[in-house]
């Protein structure tokens, strides 16, 4: 059945996931801070609002990926955000990768006001946002799950709710401390390959194969060796990411030594002036590293 969606954060993920829905014959009410990176949904048929509240008030089910949990803050419990404007009976998924207290809040907040809220922040880059394989983790109330999953369905082919609001951003937080281990692994890897004067393709053809294969070396290691090192997600988000998983991590007394040596390598990358670049251009940094 088709349904009022709300999208707003229309960049190099939101964009790809808005459009899944939009073909799939939802009408689409769409906001972005640069409004030429919702061109391409308002000529498929997307409806452009001015606001985000203009947004919640036209829409039943209110998404939003913004860039950092101030851009959520503001975008859903600001003055003019959605939820001062959203009635009773919608929903707000917020599917930034965001703080687990933002997202406990605003389901609070939300549930105060008669409005569901599911943080479900995702992974899988923008070949997953694109080819609609997303990996969803959600957090929130089963009822309100059940409503959206098929929209969810949509968009991604592993879809699961975690547990209750905060879940979804706790379980991203797991996703990204992998990953950040994951990429030092990859950097490395092919980085030694290159000294050894190896394909780096040939190379990622035999060990992505085997047990040390993994979706980094497989994909983000492809455009490594293809010297490509455009975002399928930014460097100056996955150190934000980093920053939410210390955070956390030191609110439990939990030491993560490994997350904190990555963490400085991105931060180097970003003192390089990479932040603008994928997560795969970690290899830069440690290419300078080795220069002699």
């Amino acid at each position: 059945m088709s349904k009022k969606i709300g999208w707003i954060g229309t960049g190099v993920m939101g964009s790809s996931m808005c459009m899944h829905l939009l073909k799939a014959g939802n009408e689409a009410f769409v906001y972005n801070r640069t409004k030429s990176k919702a061109d391409q949904l308002v000529a498929e048929g997307a409806t452009w609002c001015e606001s985000p509240a203009e947004v919640a008030k036209q829409a039943d089910i209110i998404f939003t990926i913004v860039g950092y949990p101030t851009d959520v803050e503001q975008t859903i419990l600001g003055e003019n955000g959605v939820l001062a404007n959203a009635e009773s009976g919608k929903i707000i998924v917020d599917m930034t990768t965001s703080e687990p207290v933002l997202a406990e809040r605003i389901a609070e907040e939300a549930a105060a006001k008669g409005v569901g809220a599911l943080d479900a922040p995702v992974s899988g880059g923008d070949l997953g946002a694109r080819n609609a394989t997303l990996a969803i983790m959600v957090g929130g109330e089963q009822k309100t799950f059940d409503e959206v999953n098929p929209l969810f369905e949509v968009m991604g082919s592993n879809i699961r709710l975690m547990g209750k609001a905060g879940a979804g951003q706790h379980t991203k937080m797991c996703n990204q401390i992998l990953i950040a281990g994951t990429m030092i692994g990859v950097v490395e890897s092919l980085l030694y390959s290159y000294k050894a004067g190896m394909d780096l393709n040939e190379v990622i053809d035999v060990i992505g194969s085997g047990a040390a294969g993994s979706w980094s070396i497989n994909n983000l290691g492809r455009r490594i060796a293809d010297d490509d090192f455009n975002p399928g997600f930014f460097i100056k988000h996955f150190v934000k990411d980093m920053g939410i998983a210390l955070d956390e991590a030191k609110r439990m007394n939990l030491a993560l030594p490994g997350l904190a040596l990555v963490n400085q390598f991105y931060i180097s990358a970003m003192g390089m002036g990479y932040e603008e670049l994928g997560t795969q251009a970690l290899y830069k940094v440690l290419e300078k590293m080795n220069k002699n």
